[in-house]
């Protein structure tokens, strides 16, 4: 097979006796970044970038075996040499590089090739063969330029302000929610939802600069905030929590709303195209920087993708996972393309 193989645990490595994003538990698991579906609990040990933990020890806790290591930085695990670099999905992913007796495999994890100001920039990294995701393989998926994005949400927030109304956007708790802060204007108060405040304060302590936010809680008045912006994750759009701030216009910031009608089954009045995850364009680039020959496609469109990729005359081949991240397919009620 190679450097790599593809077991019912994970991404096994057997020259260095660990696993990747394992999604049953393992001795050793080297984590990409710290979205739950990488980020599993019950691991002997695991290993992610130093920037990553934070949020990892705070959502899997802080007496986990955790060894961190630094962008780029070499080590040397059995006999590979592995090293991380910058996936530019959220602060602190990466892509994990693994080289065995000179051929060099690399585990995209999940990735965006376009900067977001907050995350470490997608670095290219040469290989023999590259592990990518393909969450959104499909010509349809197109990302607003994120100058134009910032534009429509600032103007979506003005308007209801204007209105008297609440705008609140449905954004997932890690990285997405960060992202949404530091674009939009602060033109008025940002209040947030527990689950992404909790991941801002995590990341304020690592000096990562974000702006001002009121935590909701059960004693906050919400008609003190007439006007605001509430950022909340998408499970609390339309719940009682939601409701408490009487007129609310509801958005959602997701890769899926490049599809028609799942806004409209998310009940939102507005939908903002932007995703974390690289779209079509992103994918070819990314992989075509790679220089690999062989292109394992996973999570996502991967039949669709890897006939794509076998036109375009690589050696492609899907990886089955477990993986579902934070915008599964399920999860906006759309299905994989035959």
């Amino acid at each position: 097979m190679g450097v790599l193989s593809f077991t019912d645990r994970g991404i096994w490595c057997e020259a260095g006796g660990f696993y990747i994003d394992p999604w049953r538990p393992v001795a050793k698991a080297l984590v990409t970044h710290g979205h739950s579906d990488h980020a599993r609990w019950g691991m002997d040990a695991y290993l992610s970038t130093d920037i990553a933990a934070p949020v990892i020890r705070q959502r899997l806790g802080e007496d986990i075996r955790l060894d961190t290591i630094r962008y780029g930085e070499v080590r040397r695990i059995g006999e590979a040499d592995v090293s991380f670099h910058p996936a530019g999905h959220v602060p602190g992913s990466a892509q994990i590089r693994i080289e065995v007796q000179g051929e060099v495999w690399v585990v995209s994890g999940d990735y965006k090739v376009v900067p977001d100001g907050l995350s470490d920039p997608f670095e290219p990294v040469s290989c023999h063969a590259f592990v990518s995701e393909c969450t959104f393989g499909l010509p349809v998926f197109r990302w607003t330029p994120q100058d134009e994005l910032k534009r429509q949400i600032d103007g979506w927030w003005a308007a209801n302000r204007a209105a008297g109304r609440v705008s609140m956007l449905g954004a997932y708790a890690l990285g997405k929610a960060q992202r949404l802060l530091a674009m939009v204007d602060p033109a008025g108060p940002i209040l947030t939802h527990g689950a992404v405040e909790n991941v801002n304060e995590t990341l304020r302590a690592q000096g990562i600069a974000l702006p001002d936010t009121i935590r909701v809680t059960p004693e906050t008045n919400v008609k003190d905030y007439s006007g605001a912006l509430v950022i909340a994750t998408p499970s609390a759009l339309g719940t009682p929590w939601a409701r408490r701030f009487g007129t609310v216009s509801s958005a959602f910031a997701s890769g899926w709303m490049a599809l028609r009608g799942v806004r409209r089954r998310r009940a939102a009045d507005r939908g903002f195209v932007v995703s974390d995850h690289a779209d079509w364009d992103g994918l070819n680039a990314a992989i075509r920087e790679t220089g690999a020959e062989r292109v394992f496609v996973t999570h996502g469109y991967t039949s669709s993708f890897r006939r794509w990729l076998e036109g375009e005359g690589y050696d492609a081949g899907i990886v089955a996972t477990e993986w579902e991240g934070d915008e599964a397919a399920e999860d906006a009620g759309v299905e994989e393309a035959s």
